[in-house]
């Protein structure tokens, strides 16, 4: 018997996007579920190709005018292999400028390809699509309101928890690409992890970039996994890698533009002094910066394991999920003076709006958790609206001046 289909919050921002605009991308990993996702959303009739059979995409680069003509919707799997189509694109829209005339998947940032950055502006609209959020995994029937809460002032979020340490690491190690949750057992779990890796380096960097040193990437992907949730320090981790710093950033760049890295910048006001304003890097994916790192939920629950940058990675990409859905834009920052206060998260909207997040695997909470939070709440002034510790723990804890700890579970409950 078939496994139901996960819902896709996403899907909402398909179908809006497709009704008024010429031309849709939904931008991501390769196995998050982008194909599913089109092929749920694209009317009958339509014409559908995909660019990883050698046959199709040998049609696409032979002749991008005739490969591209079409009538009704367009949906072109992969898009990425064969770039050229862009502008094919670009100019049948041209021409012909209705909405909703071609949907596109891609495992690259598409905005990120040499020479396409501006051959679709003002013509498309992208979409991202991660991995599951814990709230699709669970099949929610609306998506997660942890933001709006959050942002309203987080008297939503005050709701107790049965979930304990190890129930959390248990799902930050198994993550949420579709196919690596559907395993339970941990070994085939990893065999697909391994699979995946080798897969994106040999098919969709390969296509990316021109690389001497492919073999090398993997490694780079080990290294980069052991830094999660760290502030970025080039010079550090190329020495560690044992290339030149050039090499690391050009390296760390495809990486990003295959979505298994992001880098989440520095917060900062005019206000703001003594701030560290170099960006936090994460593996996109809990259960991927787990498996890279060998550490299972076990593992990471012996005493003397630091558990923190897995769980801080879990949350932060659960918020970088949850931000692409919200009515309202909402980016994702991190915060950190130079004498070592920090929030992990902060969450600014664009009218202004300012609340932080701040992870701590421990299950107890003391007032000096609060310290990057209240120092943030200070630069902030009056933007400032609420700050929350996720801990491990069961009950919503009150700290005053819209500070409260509440379990990590209230990402999705």
């Amino acid at each position: 018997m078939d496994t139901p289909l996960f819902p896709r919050f996403a899907e909402r921002a398909v179908r809006a996007a497709l009704a008024d605009t010429r031309v849709v991308v939904i931008n991501g990993a390769r196995q998050v579920g982008k194909s599913t996702l089109a092929d749920n959303v694209v009317p009958p009739g339509s014409r559908v190709l995909t660019l990883d059979d050698a046959a199709v995409l040998a049609a696409a680069r032979a002749d991008p005018a005739d490969f591209v003509r079409h009538e009704g919707l367009l949906f072109i799997d992969e898009v990425q292999r064969a770039p050229e189509l862009l502008l094919a694109i670009k100019a049948d829209v041209d021409r012909r400028p209705a909405p909703g005339r071609y949907l596109l998947t891609g495992s690259a940032q598409i905005l990120a390809l040499p020479r396409l950055s501006d051959s679709l502006a003002g013509r498309m609209e992208i979409v991202e699509l991660w991995p599951l959020s814990q709230g699709e995994l669970r099949r929610r029937k609306e998506k997660e309101p942890f933001i709006d809460e959050l942002l309203a002032g987080g008297a939503g979020l005050r709701v107790t928890s049965e979930l304990v340490k190890h129930d959390y690491l248990e799902l930050a190690v198994r993550g949420g690409f579709p196919e690596a949750v559907r395993r339970a057992e941990p070994g085939r779990r990893a065999r697909w992890f391994d699979a995946y890796v080798t897969t994106l380096v040999q098919r969709d960097i390969a296509d990316l970039a021109n690389l001497e040193r492919l073999a090398d990437l993997p490694r780079l992907l080990r290294l980069v996994a052991a830094r999660t949730a760290n502030v970025i320090n080039v010079d550090g981790m190329a020495r560690d890698a044992g290339v030149p710093p050039s090499t690391l950033r050009r390296y760390m760049a495809l990486l990003e533009t295959a979505f298994l890295i992001e880098r989440v910048p520095a917060w900062s006001s005019s206000r703001t002094t003594r701030v560290v304003h170099a960006p936090k890097l994460f593996v996109a994916d809990s259960g991927l910066a787990a498996h890279l790192l060998g550490a299972s939920a076990a593992r990471l629950a012996r005493p003397g394991q630091d558990s923190g940058p897995v769980l801080e990675t879990f949350v932060a990409m659960e918020l970088r999920r949850q931000a692409g859905w919200g009515d309202e834009p909402v980016t994702l920052h991190h915060f950190r003076t130079r004498d070592g206060a920090e929030v992990d998260a902060v969450l600014e909207t664009a009218d202004g709006r300012v609340a932080g997040v701040e992870v701590k695997a421990g299950a107890t909470v003391r007032a000096e958790d609060f310290r990057g939070l209240r120092q943030l709440r200070g630069q902030a002034g009056d933007a400032f609206v609420a700050g929350v510790v996720l801990y491990t723990g069961p009950d919503p804890l009150p700290f005053g001046d819209g500070l409260w700890a509440v379990p990590v579970s209230s990402l999705w409950e």
